[in-house]
């Protein structure tokens, strides 16, 4: 332990961590916990459990966002904010954005049970629809708490089931009706912790990375229209046949791309035939593309070719683009990237700074107030998967250096 400094435990943590993953888990390791499912229900559950005993205050919003506050001496004092999300990938892993969470959890619990009432509230919380996997675009929570987007945009989203997010919200909320409801608010500063999701870390043998900003990201929605036929007599020559509008449209807009910047990710992700019958000629293909590049001036200009070029290779087909995420790159806050850097030195914690390729939530609280991310390494730089795996000693030093930062932010007077 540093002098004057809390510590958090390792085992408290790590132990939560494993028990948080059998709640959606899966033979082999992974995690299917989608957001606002009773899987997200069944981690609320367990994330309340675990903060009553310590006396922090649950609340929620219209986005179904949680939070668990640890109260402050000065309570009129905007907050400190931390955290990350619960939600997972459909084949997701144990530690993707639930880390960030538990991490939140365990820093608050340090400073409660070693009797520490910092001088502002520090809320933890776990934002809603982090991933975009069942409703999207990703991000819903974050989006509605810094003002990106509407609740009513948010409530009238569906599922590929067709379930409504709205009356998913509402049964969330209907079945904690303990929590009560807060409205948005302005923190003093966020901080989220994560793992990397790439293998720069690991390979470089350091704990944390201090993130510097995230790329800029674009997402769209196509839809190519064509026309039904029977597979056995509809003439070749005549068809309009969506799945071979489909392969053209990707293969020209990939053929762009690699040519446009060697700096551009572009991913063709789900793709949706319909009818999807072996002897039938599709009438309507729809697929999601997502488009990501660190300067802005790059990732518009190549967006702003999606639309011309799905039009002309979808011929004889209609297409249509509808844009679902445009997310400019942006800067993290340098008072606390700093910080975040002197927390894991006091502690003798390697680091290094570093981008983000993936978007995360700290993207929209950016444009609100002072926000910064970290991460840890993850095994072989494996995400949104089973495999996904992190070291114990690399969890509690992530969690030990966001405590560090935690408690001097939260002890600023006004």
């Amino acid at each position: 332990m540093t002098a004057g400094q809390p510590d958090i435990d390792p085992d408290r943590l790590w132990a939560r961590l494993m028990r948080m993953a059998e709640i959606g888990g899966f033979p082999g390791g992974g995690v299917n916990r989608q957001a606002l499912s009773d899987q997200d229900h069944a981690a609320w559950r367990q994330m309340l459990d675990w903060a009553a005993p310590l006396g922090l205050e649950p609340a929620t919003d219209a986005a179904a966002n949680l939070f668990l506050t640890l109260p402050g001496r000065d309570r009129a004092l905007p907050p400190v904010l931390i955290g990350s999300h619960l939600d997972s990938q459909p084949t997701g892993g144990r530690f993707d954005g639930v880390f960030g969470v538990l991490a939140s959890l365990e820093t608050v619990e340090a400073l409660a049970r070693a009797g520490l009432w910092p001088r502002r509230d520090i809320a933890v919380v776990a934002w809603m629809n982090e991933e975009g996997s069942r409703f999207a675009p990703g991000m819903m929570g974050s989006e509605y708490f810094a003002g990106v987007r509407g609740i009513a945009a948010i409530r009238d989203a569906r599922d590929a089931e067709g379930a409504i997010c709205g009356a998913e919200i509402d049964r969330l909320h209907a079945a904690f009706p303990a929590v009560p409801l807060r409205a948005p608010f302005v923190p003093t500063a966020y901080i989220e912790p994560h793992i990397e999701q790439g293998p720069e870390l690991e390979a470089a043998g350091v704990p944390i990375g201090v993130v510097s900003g995230i790329q800029g990201k674009v997402t769209c929605e196509v839809t190519l229209i064509g026309q039904r036929g029977h597979a056995g007599t509809a003439p070749m020559a005549g068809r309009k046949d969506a799945v071979m509008a489909f392969a053209r449209v990707a293969t020209a807009l990939q053929d762009h791309m690699l040519q446009a910047d060697p700096g551009i990710r572009f991913t063709i992700g789900r793709v949706e035939v319909h009818p999807n019958a072996p002897s039938v000629v599709a009438g309507e293909v729809v697929f999601r593309i997502d488009l990501r590049h660190p300067s802005n001036d790059v990732l518009d200009a190549a967006a702003e070719v999606i639309a011309p070029i799905v039009a002309q290779g979808a011929l004889p087909c209609a297409g249509t683009v509808r844009v679902l995420v445009h997310a400019p790159s942006n800067d993290f806050d340098p008072d606390l990237c700093a910080r975040l850097a002197a927390a894991a030195g006091g502690r003798d914690i390697g680091f290094r700074p570093m981008a983000s390729a993936a978007g995360h939530d700290a993207r929209h609280l950016a444009a609100i107030c002072p926000s910064a991310m970290f991460f840890i390494p993850c095994k072989d730089g494996i995400s949104h998967d089973p495999a996904e795996s992190a070291t114990p000693a690399d969890v509690a030093a992530g969690a030990q250096v966001l405590l560090d930062t935690v408690l001097a932010l939260a002890e600023q007077a006004p």
